[in-house]
């Protein structure tokens, strides 16, 4: 799960994320897809880039 906000400078980017992660999937570069998403700011775009989806293998253990 995507965090809602930025943890350094508290901008909502979970909004961005479904967009961001289509796109990335597709092929497209991942710079050109966080210039159009206007996430300019680089600990923004680190939470984007650095996500890790654990919600499937964290399932079983429910």
């Amino acid at each position: 799960m995507i965090p809602v906000r930025c943890f350094t400078c508290g901008k909502v980017i979970s909004t961005a994320w479904k967009e961001f992660a289509e796109r990335r999937d597709a092929g497209e570069d991942p710079k050109g897809i966080l210039d159009d998403l206007g996430l300019e700011r680089y600990c923004c775009r680190r939470m984007l880039l650095t996500h890790k989806v654990v919600v499937e293998d964290l399932n079983p253990y429910q």
